[in-house]
């Protein structure tokens, strides 16, 4: 089984995460904000992740929440991953939500990048503050090590684009980390390691 258990404890959160790439989708999130545990619920559906989330926000900061999910779920993710031997290494989904369709791309590839383009006209929904959704996404690939391209293709409602962003990245990084049994024995790089 590919998994990682991580505790990351600042002054800011302290953060308990338990993640299994070859889950069944199951789930336990608890950050603290309502929106952002429907949004992570929905990324372990799709992906097929077992994920469980316990967040104690100490300086009681939505921002800082978020940002320490991703980058403790990031460094899960890299350490389930392991060698990456066998893995399919890309992975893509174009996924629609009602009026909101959203493409995501991703690259296990050791390089860092991220890239959101979503043009969102609430300041908030529910109790998330959608600046901090790029950032979000940022933090997870710099410690994931991978890249990530998500692109708003159509789209008005923000919680509905919101969705459609986690769904269609879960359902991209499903793709990307699955073994493809072929090259099980393989490393997915001419350079022998990712």
């Amino acid at each position: 089984m590919r998994q990682s258990a991580k505790i990351r404890k600042t002054a800011e959160t302290e953060i308990i995460l338990n993640l299994n790439i070859d889950g069944e989708g199951k789930y336990k999130i608890n950050t603290g904000i309502k929106f952002f545990d429907h949004m992570l619920e929905q990324f372990a559906h799709h992906a097929s992740f077992d994920l469980d989330i316990d967040v104690v926000s100490k300086d009681k900061d939505n921002h800082h929440v978020v940002e320490d999910v991703a980058i403790v779920l990031g460094d899960a993710l890299k350490e389930a991953l392991g060698d990456k031997k066998g893995i399919r290494r890309y992975g893509e989904k174009i996924l629609p939500m009602d009026e909101a369709l959203v493409l995501s791309v991703v690259d296990i590839s050791g390089r860092i990048f991220s890239k959101v383009t979503a043009e969102i006209r609430d300041e908030k929904t529910s109790d998330f503050e959608t600046v901090i959704l790029p950032h979000f996404f940022s933090s997870l690939a710099q410690n994931a090590q991978m890249t990530i391209h998500i692109r708003m293709l159509d789209g008005y409602d923000t919680h509905h684009i919101i969705e459609a962003v986690f769904k269609s990245f879960a359902r991209a990084l499903k793709i990307a980390v699955s073994i493809d049994e072929k090259n099980s024995q393989k490393i997915p790089s001419t350079k022998g390691i990712i």
